[in-house]
């Protein structure tokens, strides 16, 4: 089976064990003692499926719902919160939406610390860490004695506290990327009123290095896990990432470059894969046969049912005149999001015709001159909830909820920073090696080796990311990487709220602590710039 059941909470991981449906009358976790959630294998099984839930839903209760107190659920799913983060405050994106709350500070890179958006990411991510905090309570030795667990239970039992791990130290990235100093909270902390004490930048990043290089020895190994659930390859392409990003989060100097090498080939040499087509990574049955996801959201358009996640991909990047049943939801298409001219400048050619993995729709213009306008931009038509003979599509619940998996880290991710960090001065690395790493990408897309790079420069591989990863959440942390997200050295349409782009302060590539965390929680200091 593919795909996490709807109540997360209450039934078995779907793509865990085929007896799924067996066990959908049991009680979500939060509604019962711990010693009755707990009680045997089974109700281990259904609170670990909820962590995995976390990132994919907004409730155990159904999708109009959220377990978020004080939040909306069109505010509390991770994925469509995460990309609106990553991608309206860049040149990604921009979202025609400007009387929704919140979007119009992500638009014009004006955020403060009572934007709804950034609230309910940031709610989310430690949420999900308190579940696994709380899973991990209730599964030590001694519990599991104390509740008569059997060996052979225990021995998996193990396999889903180390995912555990690596579920937390996602939700710290995050934290760690755009938050910076979040509050803090392990298995060890108490529980409590008591307000969680605030971690700053560099400690939070030894932290998370320091629990993805435990669990990668503890995870299963290399593609030995059931779908939708991690292997230690997923802690090694994690661990490339943080390692590449070091210097922005421990400071100027704080170089890691030789750490994200050595995990990046890793992930290159673990037997994942990259696709032999590009645009079939982004269809409805991206699970069958897929070489290249390591770690990946499930999604499925009648049981994991939200407003969230590529629903939103999908439907915010389309209109009714766009043929939506062509994109497998006949009754979607809410006309929001679409890119900003410099993608289309970056690409050259937009149309797909050489580079197979430009995949837009040309609309009434290229430039946006009123945000508030869908029709100006180009529409991304990357996603799309149809399979990949084109012509079928999964049941849409609804008529636009959709079933494609989205990729947190792909295999092609490795190959990027594989050459980044060789060219920034990375031991271990080598050039010929990063441009053939490059270039892998580049024949995938164009079919043959026409587009293939004679050198390679940092800005190429800035604009490959873009070519290879645009939007799938990468781009505010690059522009970043490259000192390109604030000041005035790179423009785009509407950067600090104006149409030909301003420089804004540095303070801004970190997001504020919502204000009302900060009112809470007398150990919170407010990051920089947001007093």
């Amino acid at each position: 089976m593919k795909k996490l059941n709807k109540y997360i909470g209450a039934c078995l991981l779907a793509i865990a064990l085929s007896s799924c449906h067996k066990d959908l009358d049991l009680k979500p976790t939060n509604d019962v003692t711990a010693d009755i959630a707990y009680k045997d294998f089974k109700g281990y099984t259904s609170s670990f499926a909820r962590l995995y839930g976390s990132l994919t839903l907004t409730s155990t209760s159904g999708p109009n719902n959220t377990d978020l107190g004080g939040l909306d659920a069109g505010t509390s799913d991770f994925l469509r919160l995460f990309w609106n983060a990553q991608e309206l405050t860049t040149d990604e994106a921009a979202c025609a939406w400007l009387n929704d709350p919140g979007i119009s500070g992500l638009d014009y890179l004006n955020f403060d610390d009572s934007n709804p958006m950034l609230r309910g990411l940031y709610t989310r991510c430690v949420y999900s860490a308190t579940l696994v905090n709380e899973f991990l309570r209730e599964s030590t030795d001694a519990k599991l004695a104390e509740r008569g667990i059997s060996d052979a239970d225990k021995k998996e039992i193990a396999y889903y506290r180390a995912e555990a791990r690596f579920l937390r130290a996602y939700n710290y990235w995050v934290l760690l990327d755009l938050f910076g100093n979040p509050p803090f909270v392990t298995e060890e902390t108490s529980v409590g009123k008591v307000s969680p004490p605030q971690i700053k930048r560099p400690e939070l990043f030894a932290y998370v290095e320091k629990e993805l290089l435990e669990v990668a020895g503890q995870l299963k190994g290399a593609k030995q896990n059931v779908y939708g659930r991690v292997d230690q390859v997923a802690a090694w392409g994690l661990l490339a990432r943080l390692y590449l990003n070091a210097e922005i989060y421990l400071g100027a100097g704080n170089k890691k470059y030789t750490e994200a090498i050595t995990y990046s080939e890793k992930v290159l040499n673990s037997g994942y894969s990259l696709g032999t087509n590009y645009r079939e990574l982004f269809y409805a049955d991206n699970d069958v046969n897929n070489p290249e996801f390591i770690f990946y959201l499930p999604y499925d358009g009648t049981k994991t049912q939200s407003k969230g996640g590529t629903t939103y991909l999908i439907n915010a990047a389309i209109d009714a005149t766009m043929n939506p049943t062509s994109f497998g939801v006949p009754g979607g298409g809410w006309a929001g999001n679409r890119t900003r001219d410099n993608i289309a400048t970056i690409f050259g050619d937009y149309s797909g015709a050489t580079d197979k993995r430009a995949m837009f729709h040309l609309n009434t213009s290229v430039k946006i001159e009123d945000i508030a306008v869908y029709k100006q931009g180009l529409a991304v038509t990357k996603f799309r909830n149809v399979n990949k003979d084109g012509k079928t599509a999964p049941p849409a619940a609804e008529g636009f909820v959709a079933s494609v998996d989205f990729p947190l880290i792909r295999l092609a991710e490795m190959n990027l920073i594989y050459a980044e960090a060789t060219l920034r001065g990375g031991s271990g690395g080598n050039v010929a090696k990063a441009l053939d790493y490059v270039n892998k990408l580049r024949v995938r897309a164009y079919g043959n080796n026409s587009g293939n790079l004679a050198n390679l420069s940092l800005d190429d591989v800035l604009n490959e990311r873009v070519k290879e990863l645009y939007w799938e959440g990468f781009r505010r942390s690059d522009l970043i990487r490259y000192g390109k997200f604030t000041g005035d050295n790179y423009l785009w349409p509407f950067k600090g709220g104006v149409l030909a782009g301003q420089a804004v302060p540095a303070y801004r590539t970190l997001f504020p602590l919502p204000a009302s965390d900060i009112i809470a929680n007398s150990n919170l200091v407010q990051n920089p710039g947001y007093n």
